[in-house]
């Protein structure tokens, strides 16, 4: 399950630019392992514009190609370089500036392709990427008098393909009637959480069969063999729903019959999979404490790898025999996960540099506190809210002249941090309000 072979650059002009893209690649690899102090702009920059360089001279050699050459080892050493980069910029607080979006618009292409594959997926799906999609094409109209017409011109091939394939994704869910589409909804849930009960490290039988007894609920809806609305009617869409059913029941059976065992041939591929999916979902949960974006790179390499070593769809064993249905459909499910991960912690990532991490943290957890306070019916004296102020009073003293510094630098993020101890001073003046116009209002009784 290694990467597919990859071939040379067949043209000699090609190769002094990978000798120069790798050496490239070393330092942004040094870069991203250096854990002994925080990334800085002026570290990253200078990276950018060697990749920049080595773009242009690619281009001058290629003008003349074919538009669809095979791809060799300089396209993909390039393709490192620029994920790097792209977790460098989310790494240093850029996360708003066009270099960023590589890493995300690659993930979401990966996404894409997958639900088309996978042949299901639900509306809100499709919501978030078209959204994340937006934000990106925002991103690159920002930057067109900033960066390289190079770079934005890549990218913005990749949105468009994007956009293509969730057009036709969402061509397939439109002959869903809207009462229909909650079933819908529920059975991608179902096919789901089968796939997850299917991969958890003690297999529970009862918790699919708790699954099969919600799909005869479903199935309880359909009169005389199709879905039907309130007012009896037919609904359309039972082409899209029907299937789906059948596909749950089946996949259940299939669960239950296994056990969560997969086929020996390929539980080397399953642990490492399962591995990088544990790993993502250990991440997610404390992605705000620990994630450093440049992580993501080694996951985001690992799964690639493995995706792109089936052969037409299919993983194969040492033989070069296809995997059975059970063990090909886990296989895709921790693939699939996966890269979900990697895109929520992409499009979470904050546009703090990871120096002023800790304190953004703090802000936020103090801001939700204050907002929990409040909701659940303010204080009941001002006493109550000094351990709140002076937790804000010691973040606002680490200013200098309204900015947070980290010995000499002014890290990226300070519009982002200071906007946020503004909104934290805003609730606790409103609390504070509160409790003195409750005084005044009890002595006028």
């Amino acid at each position: 399950m290694e990467s597919p072979a990859v071939p040379v650059p067949l043209d000699p002009r090609e190769q002094p630019i990978l000798e120069r893209l790798l050496r490239t690649r070393d330092a942004l690899l040094l870069l991203k392992q250096d854990k002994s102090s925080y990334i800085k702009s002026r570290d990253v920059l200078p990276l950018y514009e060697e990749v920049i360089g080595q773009v242009e001279a690619l281009n001058a050699v290629r003008k003349d190609q074919d538009q669809d050459h095979r791809h060799n080892r300089l396209d993909y050493v390039l393709d490192d370089c620029f994920q790097l980069i792209s977790l460098l910029f989310l790494t240093v607080g850029r996360n708003n500036e066009a270099p960023a979006a590589y890493s995300l618009v690659t993930t979401v292409q990966r996404l894409l392709d997958h639900l088309a594959e996978a042949g299901f997926y639900s509306a809100k799906d499709l919501e978030s990427i078209a959204q994340t999609l937006g934000t990106m094409r925002e991103t690159l109209e920002r930057g067109k008098d900033t960066y390289s017409p190079h770079l934005l011109t890549l990218l913005e091939k990749r949105l468009k393909k994007c956009q293509v394939s969730l057009n036709n994704l969402h061509k397939a869910l439109e002959p869903l009637a809207p009462e229909l589409a909650p079933v819908h909804e529920t059975l991608v849930s179902i096919l789901r959480s089968t796939s997850a009960a299917n991969t958890r490290s003690k297999f529970s039988a009862s918790e699919v069969l708790d699954l099969q007894e919600r799909l005869k609920e479903v199935q309880n809806k359909i009169k005389e063999g199709n879905f039907v609305g309130s007012d009896g009617q037919i609904l359309s869409g039972q082409e899209v729903v029907k299937p789906l059913w059948d596909r749950c029941w089946r996949w259940t059976e299939i669960v239950l019959a296994r056990k969560g065992q997969v086929d020996d041939r390929f539980q080397e591929q399953y642990a490492r999979l399962l591995e990088i999916r544990n790993q993502l979902e250990r991440l997610s949960m404390t992605q705000a404490w620990s994630l450093r974006e440049t992580d993501l790179f080694q996951f985001q390499r690992k799964l690639d790898r493995i995706d792109e070593a089936r052969v037409s769809g299919n993983f194969i064993d040492a033989t070069g025999q296809p995997a059975d249905i059970h063990a090909q459909r886990t296989l895709l499910y921790l693939i699939r996960r996966s890269y979900a991960y990697i895109y929520a912690l992409l499009i979470a990532s904050e546009p703090v540099s990871e120096a002023l991490l800790p304190i953004y943290n703090q802000l936020q957890t103090l801001r939700r506190c204050l907002v929990e306070v409040k909701d659940s019916g303010g204080v009941s004296n001002a006493r109550e809210l000094y351990p709140y102020s002076m937790k804000l009073n010691s973040i606002d003293n680490m200013r200098i002249d309204g900015k947070f510094y980290i010995g000499n630098d002014i890290p990226e993020g300070q519009g982002s941090i200071n906007s946020l101890l503004a909104e934290c001073y805003e609730l606790a003046y409103e609390l504070r309000a509160a409790v003195d116009e409750d005084k005044e209002d009890r002595g006028g009784e």
